[in-house]
Parts: C-alpha cells; structure tokens; sequence
C-alpha cells in the first residue's frame, strides 16, 4: 500500500511481501554471499525481485485510489496504535488497513455485482467501507461494523471529507450483535466483506448464512484467508493461522456455497450462495 511522505513504512503482512523481505535479507547477508557461488546468488537475486515487484506492479497498473481514501490510508499509517488503542478483539495496528489494491478490487466487485446494501464486519479506519460505497449509487448503503471506538472515530473523520461518506452508517459494539439485529429486521444485503477477529469467522460465517444475510444472488468476500502463509505453511502455525484454516475447511465443505480463494493481498475468499443455498 502506498501512503504519503511522513507515514511510517508499514511492514510486510502478506505472503509475498514476506517472502520478499526474507529473500532480501537472505541476499544481503555477508556470510551467505561470501560462501554461495555466483549462480545460486543470481538466483536467489532473481527471486528477490520477482517477489518484491509484484504487489508494487499490481498497484502501479490499477486504478489510482481517491483523494479521500489516499488521505485515509495516511493517517492511518500515521496513527500510534499502540497506545491504549486495543480492541476487544484484539492489539490493533496500521497494517490492517485493506489497503489500495484491495480496496478497488472490492470497489469493482461492488461495481460488478450492482450492489445497493453492503455489510462490513470489521471496518477499522474505513479504507475499504469508504472504497465500497465509491461503487455504490446514491442511494446506496454500506453498514460497517466496528468494535473499536478509536478506529470508528478515525473513520467518521474521514467519511465527513467524503461525497459518498454518507452512505456509511457505523455499527460501533460487538459485531455478533448487530448481525442478530440485521437478521431480525429481515433485509439481506448484495455483498459482504468479512474481515473482524479472526477467532469469529466461523461464528460470522453461520451468523451471515443462516440469518439470511447475504442475498440469494449476493456475495459475500473473506478477507486474510492466507494469513502470512499461516494457514498452510508448517512451522508458521499460530492462533489466528489456526482459525483461519479450520475456517478455509469448513468453508470448503459447505454444500449450501461455493467458494473460490482469490491470492490477492493476504488472500481474499469469494463466496456465494449455491443454488441449493
């Protein structure tokens, strides 16, 4: 993601971004280059470059970000969040922002798909709820759930400098309980973007699918379903790595959708309804 002068370098977060930073490090250690022949070190360079230009390319050939989503991303980057700024779901920090590339892949599955009512589970600062209403028509609506009362503050900041913020109405509480709301009022929404806890997914997953939440012809997208290589690299097992693959499975094993992990970012899941859903 690219951000302003004065915003802090965010560090790699993605499986491609880690891999390119250790490929570097690797290359720029002086014991491995002075025992490695030239051959392998050409290979290992080749490799270092082929890793870090990719996200940089995708970003260089997709659509520029809006002003107001770039002065987002800015703050955001140049927000302290380690100081008192935790959520109940866990430590925040400017590397979760969805960032440019995502956030007009989401703008254009919106675009897409001709949705009108958006629901977002975990909205942190907004650079993704912000993207998504960019798509939507006037009297489109994006409803964004945060737990963080510091992110959701950032965010209406922000949507204020907007002309489509106000198409975002902020949920501030316990996501499980503004999806129960949602279900009971009993209007479905054309596209979903699912990226809260980690640990919740599942719980999400059958809130949004058995409330009735995602329309019959909607889609609903998952975000951080790689996970920095936790969800399928030995040895990089973690907390969240671990619900997340337990997730990936029982997405995958779900008759009532069909599903396809996109490798975008930190991987992006798309998910609609079968059929027989």
């Amino acid at each position: 993601m690219a951000v302003d002068p004065g915003a802090r370098a965010l560090r790699p977060v993605t499986p491609v971004g880690i891999l390119a930073a250790s490929l570097r490090g690797i290359a720029g250690d002086d014991h491995w280059s002075a025992v490695t022949d030239q051959s392998l070190m050409s290979a290992l360079l080749d490799a270092g470059e082929l890793a870090a230009g990719l996200e940089p390319y995708a970003a260089e050939c997709t659509t520029p970000e809006s002003p107001a989503l770039k002065s987002l991303a800015h703050h955001t980057a140049a927000t302290d969040w380690s100081a008192g700024r935790a959520s109940a779901a866990g430590a925040l920090e400017a590397e979760m922002l969805s960032g440019h590339v995502e956030g007009q892949f989401l703008k254009m599955l919106v675009a897409i798909t001709r949705s009108r009512r958006v629901l977002e589970v975990g909205m942190f600062t907004g650079y993704s709820a912000l993207a998504m209403a960019e798509a939507l028509p006037e009297d489109g609506v994006v409803v964004a759930c945060e737990i963080n009362a510091d992110a959701a503050h950032l965010a209406r900041q922000a949507f204020a400098g907007s002309p489509h913020g106000g198409k975002i109405v902020v949920e501030v509480g316990a996501a499980a309980d503004t999806l129960r709301r949602l279900a009971a009022e009993g209007a479905p929404f054309d596209f979903i973007f699912l990226d809260a806890d980690k640990a919740g997914y599942a719980d999400y997953f059958e809130a949004v699918i058995d409330g009735g939440l995602l329309a019959p012809h909607g889609v609903m997208c998952v975000d951080n379903t790689l996970l920095q290589g936790h969800a399928y690299v030995t040895g990089r097992s973690s907390d969240a790595g671990d619900a997340i693959r337990e997730f990936n499975r029982m997405v995958a094993d779900d008759p009532r959708v069909d599903q396809v992990l996109v490798p975008l970012r930190d991987g992006v899941t798309i998910v609609r309804l079968t059929d027989a859903g």
